[in-house]
């Protein structure tokens, strides 16, 4: 029996990571395909080198494009191979358009398929990580939540409760695992930091794409700047239109170019806060407690403003947000997420080992590897946990819409 991951993009690698490291350890076979989504150095090769990933076994070098060309040209590579070598077993991350590309292509070939980090919702149709989400959701045959508002998102779209399973959040574990590498005294000296500054990771559709919504962020990232140096390593998309309009005019902001994970890492660690229409940045400044200004009207991770440090923002509330995060000063204690510990991919490794097993059963609840009671009470406390210091106790409940921007 063969496990297959499909990673594309670079916020797929450190959430892979601790799954293939889990599931290596347990002796299960298992292989590794790499969409080439991503194929910059800095967005892709990078994460082997410094996440001890072992090489892909495939590349399939689909590189960039419109969404229907990337997504139909991973559909056929992934189709053509699925066919000729059967997998046992499918493991998809997070929601960009290679998850998607697999999911469809073991629905129409019977392939059993689990997803990682399920049931995150903005409620936003119009991006199109949101569609990829609710679609790779509706086919998996494993549901692996991060965090307990995914579950209720996920029953309420009519997923059945033994195919969902709270495990935490495996790139929680990759930020955990590496925590002391992330040192930000060589990147402040590399960036000529002397004192406070900020980071900044800008690359949304809606934020880049339309004339308007770009001159609005270009003006507030601007008045940011006149507060306190920003360092942005700037993404390859969005990157040509902001330049144009001036972002990188101001002696304030500094444009490099994408960073590897430890060092893009060690600059947020350093950071007084951090400007973002990331997803995964959002969870990550959780953790290790600097403050997040996303730059979104909704955000698909609300556990990082109920149990974390972001908060959503606008342009035009954006340099005011920034000043009361640098009046305020460093967090002495923030809460962290239940079951944000270091251990999700063990958790996911364990669950996926037994499922095969089991013939594609998974184990009754209250079991071992947990179903939905994975978060167990007696539990001891979690790296994250010691490090934020009286963090909030409990999960955040319900399955309201996502916050929004204020």
């Amino acid at each position: 029996m063969t496990v297959v991951h499909i990673t594309g993009a670079r916020p797929n690698f450190p959430k892979a990571a601790p799954v293939i490291a889990a599931l290596r350890a347990s002796g299960a076979a298992q292989q590794l395909v790499h969409t080439g989504q991503h194929y910059d150095d800095k967005l892709s090769e990078v994460f082997f080198r410094e996440l001890d990933l072992p090489r892909p076994d495939v590349n399939l070098g689909v590189g960039s494009g419109t969404h229907a060309t990337q997504t139909a040209a991973v559909m056929i590579a992934l189709e053509e191979r699925f066919s000729a070598q059967r997998p046992s077993l499918v493991v998809v991350y997070g929601d960009v358009n290679s998850t998607l590309a697999a999911a469809l292509v073991c629905s129409k070939l019977g392939v059993p398929l689990a997803h990682v980090e399920a049931g995150l919702r903005s409620f936003d149709l119009t991006m199109p990580e949101e569609i990829n989400r609710k679609v790779t959701d509706a086919l998996s045959d494993l549901a692996f939540a991060t965090s307990p508002e995914a579950i209720a998102h996920l029953a309420r779209e009519g997923v059945p409760a033994e195919r969902i399973h709270l495990v935490g959040n495996p790139m929680i574990d990759t930020l955990l695992a590496h925590l002391d590498r992330f040192d930000p005294a060589p990147v402040r000296e590399t960036h000529a930091l002397s004192g406070a500054y900020a980071v900044a990771t800008l690359h949304r559709p809606g934020n880049v794409d339309e004339a308007e919504q770009a001159v609005a962020l270009v003006q507030a990232m601007h008045k940011c700047a006149d507060q306190v140096p920003i360092v942005v390593p700037l993404h390859p998309r969005g990157r040509a239109r902001l330049l144009e309009l001036g972002f990188a005019d101001h002696p304030g902001i500094r444009v490099v170019e994408p960073l590897g994970y430890v060092e893009f890492m060690s600059l947020v660690r350093g950071a007084a806060a951090v400007l973002t229409d990331s997803g995964g940045v959002q969870e990550e400044t959780t953790v290790l407690g600097v403050p997040c200004l996303t730059l979104r009207p909704s955000t698909e991770r609300p556990v990082t403003i109920s149990h974390g440090t972001n908060q959503l923002v606008r342009a035009e509330t954006l340099p005011h947000a920034l000043q009361a995060v640098l009046d305020r000063g460093a967090l002495a204690s923030w809460p962290v997420p239940p079951l944000w510990d270091g251990r999700a991919g063990v958790r996911i490794a364990e669950i996926l080992v037994s499922w095969l097993a089991n013939a594609g059963t998974v184990p009754a609840p209250g079991t071992a590897t947990g179903g939905l009671t994975a978060a167990s009470s007696s539990e001891a406390p979690t790296p994250g946990e010691r490090q934020a210091t009286n963090a909030a106790s409990g999960p955040a409940t319900g399955d309201a819409a996502a916050p929004t921007a204020r």
